[in-house]
């Protein structure tokens, strides 16, 4: 994967919005389910007229039922096709896509850009209401109904062990081949005016289901399930727990991706593909 689109090809950036409780998932599926890439890359050819399908690179590839308000893509046109669409593509796409995706702008992207590897990190929201009730109908898409009271500043005190870089083996869904080790560069919870926890979950990247993982843990400190310590002890026992819960995808929400300065841009990208060790590890993860 190219930092520069080949010659003759011009990097193209897109940002983009989707609600994700119709898709499955960010990424395009060989048995044929609806994906927000599948849709894209579909809108793409044909407002383009091309023959071919040019495909996206994705800041973050997400699950099945989530959100985003902040993604970022690329994908590389042919220059011939970037001139004559350029001008009026945004304004096709919107016409050719669904009511549950939409392109906010497209831009040629600056030289080193890579939607994936030159960013230093990914910003989600998660959001629950304890609320006996349960959700307000109009939210209900987007918001994750616990039936127990939470203590925001119990759950606050447990996110803090959790911050800094680590093995997050425990809270993430193994891959092979693929290193757990994340910075949390964030993790906070705040009860919004109208009742509704949201939780800020900032780091360079993130492993499969780790944030929902985090969620979950967190959730049984505030609901009084498990003390203040667990959080913390299962990161460092490094295996997957089953008392931790993978809570359901349509509470979180990819809110924003953020790169560095362009002269940067190429740098971060080899950065990132470096495979990760902690401080002291023997050898490679």
């Amino acid at each position: 994967m190219s930092d520069d689109a080949q010659p003759g090809f011009v990097r193209v950036r897109l940002d983009l919005s989707y609600d994700g409780r119709d898709f499955s998932g960010w990424a395009k599926q060989a048995r044929g389910q609806r994906t927000v890439q599948g849709e894209i890359e579909d809108a793409l050819r044909t407002v383009t007229r091309s023959p071919q399908t040019y495909e996206l690179t994705v800041a973050g590839r997400t699950d099945a039922g989530v959100h985003a308000r902040g993604q970022v893509a690329h994908v590389d046109l042919p220059a011939a096709v970037w001139e004559e669409h350029r001008e009026l593509l945004l304004r096709r796409l919107a016409g050719r896509l669904p009511h549950d995706v939409r392109v906010w702008s497209v831009a040629e992207a600056p030289a080193g850009f890579n939607a994936r590897f030159s960013a230093v990190w990914r910003r989600y929201a998660y959001r629950v209401t304890d609320r006996p009730g349960g959700v307000d109908p109009l939210l209900r898409g987007h918001v994750l109904w616990h039936d127990w009271t939470l203590d925001a500043d119990a759950m606050n005190e447990a996110a803090a062990a959790l911050i800094g870089e680590h093995d997050f083996a425990a809270y993430c869904k193994k891959r092979e081949g693929a290193t757990t080790i994340r910075t949390l560069q964030e993790l906070r919870w705040e009860r919004r005016p109208d009742g509704v926890l949201e939780a800020t979950v900032k780091a360079d990247a993130f492993c499969h289901n780790m944030v929902r993982s985090l969620v979950g843990a967190l959730l049984f400190v505030g609901d009084g399930h498990r003390p203040v310590d667990w959080p913390g002890k299962v990161l460092a026992a490094g295996v997957r727990d089953s008392a931790v819960h993978v809570v359901r995808p349509h509470g979180l929400t990819l809110e924003e991706v953020g790169y560095p300065a362009d002269e940067l841009l190429a740098v971060r990208s080899r950065e990132a593909r470096n495979k990760r060790t902690l401080p002291g590890a023997a050898g490679c993860c």
